[in-house]
Formats: C-alpha cells, sequence, structure tokens
C-alpha cells in the first residue's frame, strides 16, 4: 500500500508538471511562497509573502518574523537554534542526549519528546515541506535565504497542521548566471567548516546548483570513561538543485536533493548529584561527563528529494504543487546516569520516512478579492527501538521495546481576503483535517545482557508485557478569521481568531498489562487500545496587533490569549512490570490551560549608519487544571505544575554600526538576549530549572569593494554564561506538590537505578571564530 502512494504521489506530480509546462504565458514574475523579508531598494520597507502573495508587512495580519540568511552571516548563526534568542516567546534547542533532534516551543506550545507516536507542537518545514518528526532537524546555517518563524496555530495556510507556530529553513534560488561561493571558518575547540556553493545555466531557462558543506568542532568537554570527546561536531551535508523557469516565465520548476551525516559523538549529560552508591563526585566542568554507553555508536543520516512547481495559469491564478520523500536514520546510545555502570542505559535507534504532496490554488487579480485554497496529503512512518538496562538494579535486567507508528492524513483548507473598503479587510479560512494514526507496538523484558536488537546476550524473561496492534482516527475542522484596520497606508491595526487541533497518538513506551483491567485479568484489546492512546488537543488563539512603518522605525506588536484543552503531557516514571523495575510511560491529556501575553519588535535605522533592533516577548502560562491519578484517585494538581520550556519574558537588543571604510564596508554589531527562569518540565525541580540569564553576542564584518570577498569575526556567549537546556530526572517526588523526597543521605531518593538519575545539558560555552569567504 506504501509503495502505491508513493507511486500515485509520483504521477499527481508529473500531471501537475504536465500543465505547467502547457501554461500559457500571461502573468508576471513568480512569487516566493512563504514569508521573506527583504527590505525594498528606496524606503527601507519589509516586503512579505506569508499570505502566500506578495505583501508588505504592515499588511499582513500575522505574526511572523522573518531573519534573512545576511541578517544570520552578519550575527554568525551556527544552526536553526540561534533563532530563539532574537524571536519573543520562542524556545528552540537541541533535545536532551542529542546533537540533531530538535525541541521547539511557541507561545508555551511545543512537544519535547522526540520518540514515534508525538506529534510536533511547533511545525519545521524545510523548503516548504513538513518534516514529520524532530529527529536531524537541527538544521545548519549554509546557503540560507531566510529563517521565517509563525506564532499562534497555523493551518489555513500551510499543508500540515500546526497548533502553535511553524518554523521554516528556506534555501536560496539558484541565479541565473554562473557563480560560485566559497567559505571558510576557524575558531575555538577546533572548530573547522568549510562550504562550496556554485551553480550554473545549462540554457537560458535551466539551471543547475549545489553545496557541500563540512562543518566540524572539537568537543566542550570530555568523556572521562571513554575518551571520547562530549560535545563535538561532525558533519557532512549537502544539496543539488535543478531550476526550470522562473524569472519572468509563467512557470517554474525546481526538483532538489539534500543529504546529511552526523557522525559527532554521543552528548552525555552532567550528574547534578554524587553516585549514590558509588559515590563518584559531581565534576567540576558541565560539559564533562562519566557515561560508558557507546553501542551503538551516534549516528544520523537525513536525506530527502522534493519537487516544487508552480505555473500562472492567467494573470489571477497560479497553481503550485509540492512533492518530497524524506528518510532519516538515527542511532543514538543515551547513558541517563551518565556513569561507568549500567545503571540506566538507553541504546535507541530512530526510523523515520515520509511521503507528502500538496496542492494550492491561489487567486489575486489586483482587485478587492484573493485567496489560497489548498490539499494535502501525508503519509509518515516512524520506528523507534530502543533497550532500558538497569544491570546495577538486576543483574542484566532489560526493557526492549519496539513501536512502529504510522500516520496518514488527508487535509483541504483555505484562507481568503476581501477588502471591505480601502480602510477595512476582512480575512476567513478553514481547513478539515483527517488524521489516522496505527500503531504496533511490543516491549519484551530480558535478563543476562541487553537485547539481541542492540548486540546484547539477554534472554526473554516471561511473555511481552505489551503485543499491541491498533489505530484511531481523529477528524477536525479548524476556522480562522482576521479583521484589518488601515487608517493611512504606514498603520494596521488588527484582530484575529484562530483555533488549532494536535492529532491523538499512542505512547510506545506504555505499558498494556499495567491497564486498569489488569487488576483482576487480562484486560481485552479495547481496553489496552484506550490505555496506551492518548486524544487530541486544541487551542482557540485571539490575537490583536499593529504593524507600522514610522520612517525610520518598524514596529510590531501583539497582544494574544489562548485557551488549550487536552493538553497532551507525555512523560516517563519508574514502574514495575511483572514484578520488576523498569521504566514506563505515561501519556495523559492533563487538562486545561490559559496562556496569554505580549510581543514586541521594532527595527530602526539612524544617519551616520546606526541601527538598532530589538525584541521583548511575555507570557504568562499556566494550567487551570491538571488531573493526574494518585492511589488510582483522579486529582487536580494545577496549582502545582507549570508549563515547561516557556520563561515568563524572552527579549534581545541588537546595536548596530555600518560604515564605509574606503570603497569597502564594516559592520559592527552586538547582541543581548535574556530568558528568564525556565522549568524544563511541568512538576519543577530546583538541580535541572534554569534560572533567568543573559547571553552576548558580537561581530565584526568587512565587505570588500564589489563584496567578491569578505571577512568576519565572531564571538558567541561572550561572558561564558553556564545555562541548562534539558535534562533527565527519575527521582522521587511527592504526588501532588512535585517536590523532591531525600533521603537520609541529604540527596535525592532514587526511582529507578541506585545511583539516582539527575542528568543536565548544557547550552554552548564562549566560542570565538573568523570566516572568510569568497564570492564570483
Amino acid at each position: 500500500m506504501r509503495s502505491s502512494r508513493i507511486m500515485a504521489t509520483g504521477l499527481l506530480s508529473g500531471v501537475a508538471t504536465a500543465v505547467f509546462a502547457a501554461a500559457p504565458a500571461q502573468a508576471q514574475t513568480v512569487v516566493e511562497e512563504t514569508a521573506e523579508a527583504a527590505p525594498a531598494a528606496d524606503d527601507d520597507v519589509i516586503i512579505v509573502t506569508a499570505r502566500r502573495r506578495e505583501e508588505r508587512l504592515v499588511d499582513v495580519p500575522v505574526a511572523v518574523s522573518a531573519i534573512s540568511g545576511e541578517e544570520l552571516a552578519q550575527r554568525g548563526a551556527l544552526d536553526i537554534t540561534d533563532v530563539g534568542q532574537t524571536v519573543p516567546n520562542v524556545t528552540l534547542e537541541a533535545s536532551r542526549a542529542t546533537n540533531s533532534t530538535l525541541s521547539a516551543f511557541i507561545r508555551g506550545i511545543g512537544q519535547q519528546d522526540p520518540v514515534s507516536g508525538f506529534e510536533q507542537g511547533v511545525g519545521i518545514y524545510l523548503d516548504d515541506v513538513y518534516l514529520n518528526r524532530p529527529q536531524a532537524a537541527v538544521l545548519d546555517i549554509y546557503d540560507v535565504e531566510r529563517i521565517e518563524v509563525l506564532r499562534g496555530p497555523q493551518g489555513t495556510l500551510y499543508g500540515r497542521n500546526t497548533i502553535g507556530g511553524a518554523v521554516k529553513y528556506v534555501t536560496r534560488r539558484l541565479p541565473q548566471d554562473a557563480s560560485v561561493k566559497v567559505r571558510a571558518t576557524y575558531g575555538t575547540y577546533d572548530q573547522a567548516e568549510g562550504v562550496i556553493t556554485a551553480s550554473a545555466p545549462i540554457s537560458d531557462l535551466v539551471r543547475v546548483g549545489g553545496s557541500l558543506a563540512r562543518l566540524s568542532r572539537g568537543g566542550f568537554g570530555d568523556n572521562l570513561t571513554t575518551g571520547l570527546e562530549n560535545y563535538n561536531k561532525d558533519i557532512w551535508a549537502g544539496r543539488l538543485s535543478l531550476e526550470m523557469g522562473g524569472y519572468g516565465e509563467p512557470a517554474f520548476i525546481r526538483v532538489q536533493g539534500d543529504y546529511t551525516k552526523d557522525k559527532s559523538n554521543p552528548r552525555g549529560g552532567h550528574r547534578l548529584i554524587p553516585g549514590l552508591v558509588s559515590g563518584a563526585p559531581v565534576l567540576d566542568n558541565v560539559f564533562d561527563t562519566r557515561g560508558a554507553l557507546n553501542d551503538p555508536e551516534q549516528e544520523v543520516e537525513s536525506y530527502g528529494l522534493s519537487l516544487h512547481a508552480e505555473a500562472e495559469l492567467s494573470d489571477a491564478l497560479t497553481l503550485r504543487s509540492i512533492s518530497a520523500w524524506r528518510k532519516d536514520d538515527s542511532y543514538s546510545p543515551i547513558d541517563f546516569d551518565a556513569l561507568p555502570a549500567v545503571d540506566l542505559d538507553v541504546p535507541g535507534a530512530y526510523f523515520n520516512e515520509q511521503v507528502s504532496q500538496e496542492f494550492q490554488l491561489l487567486w489575486d487579480d489586483g482587485g478587492a478579492f484573493s485567496g489560497l485554497l489548498g490539499f494535502y496529503y501525508l503519509d509518515a512512518k516512524a520506528d523507534t527501538l530502543f533497550d532500558v538496562r538497569i544491570f546495577t538494579t538486576f543483574a542484566g535486567l532489560t526493557a526492549y521495546t519496539q513501536a512502529n507508528v504510522d500516520t496518514e492524513t488527508f487535509a483541504i483548507f483555505g484562507d481568503f481576503t476581501y477588502d471591505l473598503t480601502d480602510q477595512f479587510s476582512l480575512s476567513v479560512g478553514g481547513r478539515y483535517t483527517w488524521d489516522e494514526r496505527s500503531a504496533e507496538i511490543l516491549r519484551q523484558n530480558y535478563l543476562g545482557g541487553g537485547s539481541p536488537v542492540f548486540g546484547g546476550a539477554g534472554v526473554p524473561f516471561g511473555g511481552a508485557s505489551t503485543d499491541f496492534n491498533g489505530s484511531r482516527e481523529f477528524k477536525k475542522f479548524t476556522p480562522r478569521a482576521s479583521l484589518s484596520f488601515m487608517p493611512t497606508p504606514d498603520h494596521n491595526i488588527y484582530a484575529s481568531y484562530s483555533k488549532g487541533f494536535k492529532g491523538g497518538g499512542f505512547d510506545p513506551r506504555g505499558v498494556g498489562v499495567n491497564a486498569p483491567a489488569a487488576i483482576a485479568g487480562s484486560p481485552t484489546d479495547e481496553e489496552v487500545t484506550d490505555f496506551l492512546s492518548f486524544a487530541p488537543e486544541e487551542v482557540d488563539s485571539y490575537e490583536i496587533g499593529y504593524k507600522g512603518n514610522l520612517g525610520i522605525l518598524n514596529i510590531a506588536a501583539a497582544a494574544f490569549y489562548a485557551d488549550y484543552t487536552d493538553v497532551q503531557i507525555p512523560g516517563s516514571v519508574a514502574c514495575e512490570v511483572g514484578g520488576l523495575p523498569t521504566f514506563c510511560g505515561i501519556v495523559s491529556n492533563a487538562g486545561k490551560g490559559t496562556f496569554k501575553g505580549l510581543e514586541l519588535e521594532a527595527n530602526a535605522r539612524f544617519a551616520g549608519g546606526f541601527g538598532l533592533a530589538g525584541s521583548f516577548g511575555y507570557i504568562d502560562a499556566q494550567y487551570d487544571e491538571y488531573i493526574t491519578n494518585i492511589a488510582n484517585v483522579p486529582t487536580d494538581v494545577a496549582d502545582f505544575r507549570v508549563v515547561q520550556n516557556t520563561p515568563e519574558l524572552t527579549g534581545s537588543l541588537t546595536a548596530s554600526y555600518d560604515t564605509a571604510i574606503g570603497a569597502g564596508d564594516l559592520y559592527l554589531g552586538a547582541t543581548v538576549s535574556y530568558r528568564s527562569k525556565t522549568s524544563q518540565f511541568e512538576i519543577p525541580n530546583p538541580y535541572l530549572d534554569q534560572g533567568g540569564y543573559a547571553l552576548l553576542d558580537a561581530s565584526a564584518v568587512y565587505t570588500a569593494p564589489g563584496g567578491r570577498w569578505k571577512i568576519g569575526i565572531y564571538g558567541k556567549n561572550l561572558l561564558d554564561k553556564e545555562y541548562k537546556t534539558s535534562g533527565y530526572t527519575f527521582v522521587a517526588t511527592d504526588p501532588v506538590t512535585g517536590e523532591i523526597v531525600n533521603g537520609a543521605n541529604g540527596f535525592p531518593v532514587p526511582t529507578l537505578g541506585p545511583e539516582g538519575t539527575l542528568t543536565a545539558f548544557y547550552g554552548n560555552p564562549r566560542q570565538v571564530f573568523a570566516t572568510v569567504s569568497f564570492t564570483y
């Protein structure tokens, strides 16, 4: 069936391409399909296409930030997580114990858990292709046109419905003339990078090009047991494109392939408490670790193909097709306890594959009415395999899990705008989503060693604690509406409402025999399905905003309010299965939340080359209801729970100076970014939670006459601030208040493994590097 779907998608794309090739040559240049920030040549007005048509940013009633490739280069941005420092109410970070899996939160909505079965709250897009899983989504900054962040539910304008917002990585289109660009970087911790980008025309209508990147860095610390560098970087990546048309032609086709291989060492955590049995002390360097697990060796390989085609069927009507296939394979050894002993070790593997097809019809005749109608299809497979090894608890005790979760989804969506008068315009949209989740979950205990799947010598102990095969469907219509008032062409006051929806799923770590009926006997298939699955979540989001061009100042401000219901809370806790200790997934639709806040972005250009840019975000995110079972009694513990990865305050300020030096140009810039206290989980944890902190970055870039070469010097985290980004915890807490329970030794009581697991991961320390680039 999967092969048939792939073939059908290919045939649809082929038909669309044939239609495009025959389209009449009546319209103007094809505009790009996503939000773009680029100053107009004369008046510094920002132009965007967030609503899939070219508009001034001031005209768009959407909270959107767009950071150009030039701006990212001036800052010395290293990967997509850097964007989170300057966009309000946004958190982007590498997931705990990984180098390339992304955890993303916007306005309090996101997803920290990277295993199959859980959809992301924030959509990640690569050239308008939705990445269904977060593995390999920490995208490096090379050959980038821009990165866009859209805040709030996105469903009526984009293929995949995303309940919290969207982050989009957009690569450059090929130029019409032959070009070559070479970039080389060297810096502290033996950072060494090289990127070569080249393209050439084959004919007046056809161009080919690509990029090859080598990205490497030594570790910030060491693994004192294995001798490997910790937090190092070892990546090869590349893209290859074939483009036809565009640049005034009525049709445009781009076939693109990309490949990334990450052979970085496993990222080991820093223990926050001594070993409770071994007495191993807390290490002085937070980037050092002692975990011994290195089998399988860490490796992430991701690749994909996409076909983007569009044709202007008339002066007003454009047809667009986006077809894609993607695959990624990840091997990840995670030593939870960060000690040589096998106290809580989890070797894992993730295998993801997806096929997607999107069609869009866009209408814009320059009159009062414009809009978009779209169709989207996704067929995705996510396989997760892992051991949970706790040999120090019981010799060779292992719980092996294999979870295959498939997603098939269809959607029809549309968004339309009508100008009621010269000053008032109304936008309405809607989306119907149909999701089906299918899951096959096997969980088996082993004794005497790890599971054979991961090279262990263990033998099965007892029957499978989970042997599940089931599916569920989720359907929803979600509307959107906005009203804009423009008293003058340079000022826009708007109000909007949008509804977000994220389908339910199955917890791959759940244990079927723990279903409630197991107390009296074996649970039925229906009871196991109910126990392992969780329901969809929804959000009703309201926003009022102002955007204005005030001469030298561009400003965007928004206030939002969101009712969040049936919130999906994934987590892992210590449990017993068949009388043996292990950990179990516990996912619940905990209840309700209310998120409200403010956002401000401003950019000013002063005489003499001086500039200021700033952002500010405030959010009051809280649970109004949080139901958990305590001694089999549903209990509301909302007063003792917080929203994870959502600081109350975020902000940034960038001061810049741009001046001519001879016929060349010198840019000087410095950015201070701030985040207030952040909780890593819904239960506050004084060991893992990060207090408020500020980061200081700076850069100096000289561009030679004619722009043929540049040299830049960059400093990141110049004050060498030490800050936590994520962590693991398996210690006893009060079931209501969540307060950590300490033992007689004064340290937390462990719940899984006698050594105790309280392990943290940290953001990058101070880095200084220089970059030289040549363009021909």
